[in-house]
């Protein structure tokens, strides 16, 4: 009798201890998608990828220091604030300033036309979110060349109306920053249920304006900031349009006067790279803050 009751139980035993290994329909479940790399490789990588882009960073930076080969010196810094040097100088300042103006008439257009289009795209018509999300992809796919060949007549025309200044090449540089500034809002967009909070909102009695300013922006606070920031990162770094459309900016500011001074559009050029590099961090901030505020809150 009591080999006859410990039979069943060890062979039910050594069921229960394989069931997991097997689901009911026969294929066996995954254990995961992979094992996590260790500490040690982690660092390894880390440190690798923060070499690539420090290195050149920091070769930059000694660069602007350097006397020759006599050693260091700070006279190239000091050097811009010489009002001796201000006519050398001065171009770069100038485009400085038409790529800060640049700067906000682009992220106008994008807060103006792309928000709004990606959040009626998402309320009202949902199935035209693939052809918005193709349209605002496309002009990343493009070579910058290729789309200045096609922006020349057209900048015939916006310069008989507009004008030659700067502030025109926001048109064409808004179309070139829409992959940028596409995808951080239309993550938000997806990470929420905008359909579910307006219609909460509307049945409170809210208007569309109180359900936009009040319910969707908050929520897409976060994909906002990085599309602005992202928009100005491209603005400040953009080249190609600007020469050959000969509009003066701060990067094509930076190529003239290197011809004469190279430390100093060395020296810009790392504040350029330094402000793009705290954009990226503020993003990330705005997004941790972001998190921790809804986990208090939870």
């Amino acid at each position: 009798m009591t080999a006859a009751t410990s039979g069943p139980s060890r062979a039910s035993g050594r069921s229960r201890t394989s069931a997991p290994s097997r689901r009911p329909g026969g294929a066996g479940r995954p254990g995961g998608f992979g094992v996590a790399p260790s500490r040690v490789t982690a660092a390894v990588v880390l440190v690798v990828i923060g070499l690539v882009f420090a290195v050149p960073l920091v070769a930059l930076a000694e660069f602007t220091f350097r006397q020759g080969t006599d050693g260091f010196t700070l006279a190239h810094w000091s050097a811009i604030t010489d009002p001796v040097n201000a006519p050398t100088y001065q171009p770069v300042f100038d485009g400085l300033g038409a790529s800060l103006l640049i700067a906000v008439l682009t992220v106008a257009i994008v807060l103006l036309v792309l928000l709004p289009a990606q959040i009626i795209t998402a309320l009202r018509y949902p199935r035209l979110r693939r052809v918005l999300e193709f349209v605002c992809i496309v002009p990343i796919t493009v070579p910058v060349v290729v789309l200045v060949v096609g922006f020349i007549p057209v900048y015939q025309v916006v310069a008989q109306v507009f004008g030659s200044d700067a502030w025109t090449l926001a048109f064409a540089i808004g179309i070139v920053s829409l992959p940028f500034a596409f995808r951080p809002i239309a993550a938000s967009i997806t990470a929420m249920d905008m359909n579910v909070l307006s219609e909460a909102a509307r049945s409170l009695g809210a208007s569309w304006w109180t359900v936009t300013w009040r319910v969707l922006l908050p929520n897409l606070r976060r994909g906002i900031t990085a599309a602005c920031f992202l928009t100005i990162t491209v603005v400040l770094g953009e080249y190609t349009l600007a020469s050959f459309l000969s509009r003066t900016t701060f990067q094509t500011a930076l190529v003239l006067v290197q011809q004469t001074d190279p430390y100093v559009a060395a020296i810009f050029s790392l504040g350029a790279l330094v402000f793009g590099f705290v954009l990226l961090v503020l993003i990330g901030r705005v997004g941790t803050s972001r998190r921790s505020r809804s986990k208090e809150s939870a």
